[in-house]
């Protein structure tokens, strides 16, 4: 690993989830990094979640993409090539394809994971140079329907509230977002704050009972897809009773009777509105009640309500609640879209979306597309929208888009209909791909091979859930010929033949994107509230000692920086009136219901300690320890239906594709539905792609895809045989019908599924290991009958390799044999219990990790709630530390602590 000499601590900004946390990274002399919270940073003040504190196990080079690379000319292989090659054939064919088939030809697709520096270069490339709107983001399949709400509501795509109003609430209402596991800081930060104030309320709006929901004061198990119907009720509700601020209407919005009329429609009974949501009436009334008579009402949502064909409504039914009653812009109330990725918002700033433009003005509006014009010196202006993610990919395989660059993101795991993804860069002309990683599920298709920065070596800038500015400081050397995404994309700029993309650094284009916030801001007599022209004109070292700080942010005539925590504090919003928007939202159906054929309705989403596509948290011990492999959650009675069983690998199917996971039953999914995890892909598992089942329909107004609701079935996905490998070397397993890839310390484990009958145990594992030395240390055990086998392989008295297979799923605690990995010697005592497939010792098991920030598995819990009489979360934490840090397994403790004391009564 290359470090940087400088052993200080850096402060930078995690590379995960919106909230935007703070980071001291201190690079040591054994070449590891130790990272610990920013107690400065005001997003998380010190603490971090289990991901962020394990940032320092995925900055290692294995894997690492470091030289550009061209395909051979028979298609076959990559060769390396030198920059000037590789980018001269880049602008060559893109010049060649503009030539002859226009600018909108070619296409960027981009991602929250770059830099705004990276963004705001990509943007001004393709919409102010080439001359196309052609460059959309992953942001589209996760916060563009968040994005859509806030510019029809108030003008602009602006987040009006800050986090201390989380805290500042007296009710917190969390949609569609399961907080704990996908913002775990956010969450402690409102936990905190009801440990202050007991009378503080928390509820919880989401179809599955999630870890969220654990520690709420109510639950609202919605029926899919419901959002409209539950909050236009709530609108129809408000005004029947009087909760509303009729001044603040008048005088601050428009379209109030409009949408009033539209939610009296179907909405105006709660009893009808209780059973098309499918929750009891009761509930309904008690959250109506609530919001009601709490005017410091914060409801914030996330991916829930944005990954819907009808997300946008949903947000606006969401602000119109708000809106109603005049709750925005004071501390303590207003909605709230929380950001999925670090940087979605930096993005949402420099026109990142194919439909937006720089410095939120308007793609679609002359007057603001004159702005960017005159202040790049534009030669040729985008004038309309361009694709948006979806039908991007369409066109790629319509051979209407020719070429397509794809930076930071790995859309043949993520997009919907991912099979089609996958075909259209098949059929491309020239597929170009700036990453950190040689292998990926897209980087498999690119022709052109770029080799860009990752977190800790790149620098530069990005925007939190609140609009907080954060510096991404770097503290490792470029590795190998890395360039930052800026530099790659001004290099290639500039052998197009294109002058202003010159920048010395993200410095300047920092102060480029700054000044460009300030020039000529105003609609009419209304400026855009997005301003940040207060930091045009830092230096150098003001650059490079920023603070994180919110916008907008001015300069006073003394110079001074003028920043707002919140927005809309005078009720003057972004349309050229000043007003808010009330927006009608008629409730309708996801277009595909369920069918005979495909009976269930999928959910996809995160799970705790995994990131989008894993390719960097795929590479940390630490966070594969929680969940190991992907999963389809369902209700028992589904699966008793669907022929299936819990431990059971399952196929499950779309009108669109297909994949397999391994069932579970987590007691949180209704009748009807399930859930399975966003992350695995082609390199950590054979066949877990649940990109390829969603359909492809997306919202009408933001494009954002339908990931929240899929008609599909569960089938029995037969296997002869199960088992798995702990190896400290590779194992190809080309030949397995199932398999999935975890990272461990110091050996890769391999959970396999075999449909084929194995006439040789041992011939076969040790093909299968690389162990052909007959004199080899080899343990093994085989009972023929059973069909059961398990042998060792033991370098110099150490574990170098296992192999265990059975007919069936009851096979030894992996926990356990990780643990003899760490072992400089084995004991005779480990021999024996590897011989007899268990432990030997007494608590060598500890059992699935729980906390994942200490190593705490669900045995050692156990253990020590029943011999030291433990009976609450915190008596856990000060025994075992265990929930001690960033809290997000503090619900599962919980549950553990209930179900172990249960059990242990029952016993007596």
């Amino acid at each position: 690993m290359n470090l940087s000499t400088d052993h200080l601590a850096v402060r930078t900004t995690c590379a995960y989830c919106g909230v935007g946390c703070g980071v001291q990274a201190t690079p040591l002399a054994d070449g590891t990094i130790a990272i610990a919270g920013d107690k400065q940073h005001p997003a998380n003040k010190g603490r971090l979640c289990v991901k962020g504190s394990a940032l320092g196990e995925t900055v290692g080079l294995e894997g690492r993409l470091l030289y550009p690379q061209i395909r051979e000319e028979d298609g076959l292989g990559l060769r390396r090539a030198s920059w000037d090659e590789a980018l001269d054939k880049v602008a060559g064919a893109w010049k060649t394809i503009i030539a002859e088939h226009g600018p909108d030809a070619v296409a960027l697709y981009v991602s929250g994971q770059l830099l705004t520096e990276d963004y705001y270069v990509a943007n001004k490339l393709m919409k102010g140079y080439i001359g196309s709107a052609n460059i959309d983001t992953n942001s589209r399949l996760c916060m563009s329907s968040a994005v859509a709400g806030y510019k029809r509501a108030f003008g602009e795509d602006l987040v009006p509230v800050c986090y201390d109003d989380l805290e500042l609430a007296d009710m917190v209402v969390l949609v569609g977002s399961n907080t704990a596991w996908c913002h775990p800081i956010l969450f402690q930060r409102i936990l905190k704050a009801k440990e202050a104030r007991p009378e503080m309320k928390l509820v919880v709006i989401d179809p599955r009972r999630t870890a969220t929901c654990e520690l709420a004061d109510l639950h609202l198990p919605v029926k899919a897809g419901t959002d409209v119907w539950l909050f236009n009720g709530l609108l129809s509700y408000l005004s029947r009773i009087g909760a509303v601020d009729p001044r603040f209407i008048a005088q601050h919005t428009n379209g109030f009777d409009a949408a009033l009329q539209v939610a009296n429609v179907d909405c105006s009974d709660p009893a009808v509105v209780a059973k098309i949501c499918r929750i009891e009436l009761p509930v309904l009334l008690e959250f109506y009640e609530l919001f009601a008579a709490t005017r410091k009402t914060i409801t914030a949502y996330s991916m829930g309500v944005n990954q819907s064909s009808a997300g946008t409504d949903k947000a606006n039914a969401i602000i119109n609640c708000h809106l109603i009653g005049g709750r925005i812009g004071k501390p303590g109330m207003g909605p709230f879209s929380i950001t999925g990725q670090p940087n979605a918002m930096g993005g949402r700033e420099v026109g990142g979306l194919a439909n937006m433009l720089a410095a939120h003005m308007d793609l679609e509006r002359a007057e603001h597309r004159e702005v960017a014009r005159t202040f790049w010196e534009s030669p040729a202006m985008a004038d309309k929208g361009g694709l948006k993610a979806v039908d991007l990919f369409k066109a790629i395989e319509d051979g209407k888009v020719k070429s397509v660059w794809v930076i930071a993101t790995n859309p043949v795991v993520s997009l919907p209909d991912a099979d089609q993804a996958r075909r259209a860069l098949e059929k491309c002309e020239l597929v170009i791909s700036s990453d950190i990683m040689q292998n990926t599920d897209t980087t498999a298709y690119a022709d052109v091979l770029l080799p860009a920065l990752g977190w800790g070596e790149k620098d530069g800038t990005v925007t939190n859930s609140e609009r907080r500015i954060s510096r991404q400081r770097a503290f490792l050397a470029a590795p190998g010929e890395a360039l930052p995404d800026w530099k790659i994309l001004s290099l290639f700029a500039q052998r197009m033949g294109y002058s202003g993309f010159d920048f010395c650094g993200p410095h300047g284009v920092f102060d480029e994107h700054a000044r460009l916030s300030g020039f000529r801001n105003a609609v009419g007599d209304v400026p855009r509230a997005f301003d940040m022209s207060g930091l045009g004109g830092l230096n150098q070292r003001e650059y490079d000692d920023l603070e994180p700080i919110q916008w907008p942010v001015r300069r006073t005539a003394s110079g001074e920086l003028q920043v707002e925590a919140r927005l809309f504090k005078d009720n003057v919003y972004a349309h050229a009136d000043g007003k808010a928007r009330f927006i009608a939202t008629a409730p309708r159906a996801p277009m595909h219901a369920v069918s005979e054929d495909y009976p269930l309705s999928l959910n996809t989403g995160r799970v705790r300690d995994q990131w989008h596509t894993m390719t960097r948290t795929g590479k940390s011990a630490t966070l594969a320890d929680h969940i190991a492999e992907s999963f389809v959650d369902m209700h028992p009675q589904d699966a008793l239906l669907s022929g299936v069983r819990e431990g059971e690998l399952a196929r499950v199917s779309s009108a669109w594709g297909a994949m397999v996971a391994r069932v579970q039953h987590g007691g949180g999914i209704p009748r009807g539905a399930i859930f399975i995890p966003i992350h695995w892909n082609g390199q950590t598992a054979s066949d877990a792609r649940v990109g390829a089942v969603v359909n492809p329909v997306v919202d009408p107004v933001s494009g954002e895809p339908e990931f929240k609701h899929t008609p599909v079935r569960v089938e029995q996905f037969r296997v002869n045989w199960h088992g798995f490998i702990l190896s400290r070397a590779e194992v190809a397993l080309e030949s397995v019908a199932h398999w999935t890839r975890i990272q461990g310390r110091e050996f890769a484990r391999y959970e396999l599924a075999g449909r084929n009958t194995i006439k040789s145990h041992a011939e076969w594992a040790r093909e299968l290991l690389g162990v052909q030395d007959l004199d080899a240390d080899w343990l093994e055990y085989e009972d023929r009958t059973a069909g059961v086998y398990r042998a060792v392989h033991v370098v110099n008295d150490r574990i170098d390799q296992c192999i265990f297979v059975s007919p069936r799923q009851d096979m030894p605690s992996r926990a356990w044999l990780a643990s003899l990995f760490a072992k400089e010697q084995l004991s005779e005592i480990d021999r024996v219990g590897l011989l007899v497939g268990m432990p030997v010792e007494k608590g060598a098991d500890t059992g699935p990790t729980v906390c994942s920030c200490f190593g705490v598995g669900r045995n050692t819990i156990c253990n020590a709630i029943i011999e030291k009489d433990l009976k609450t979360v915190p008596e856990v934490t000060a025994c075992l530390k265990a929930g001690g840090n960033c809290g997000s397994c503090v619900p599962e403790i919980k549950k553990i602590l209930v179900q172990t004391r249960v059990e242990a009564a029952e016993a007596q």
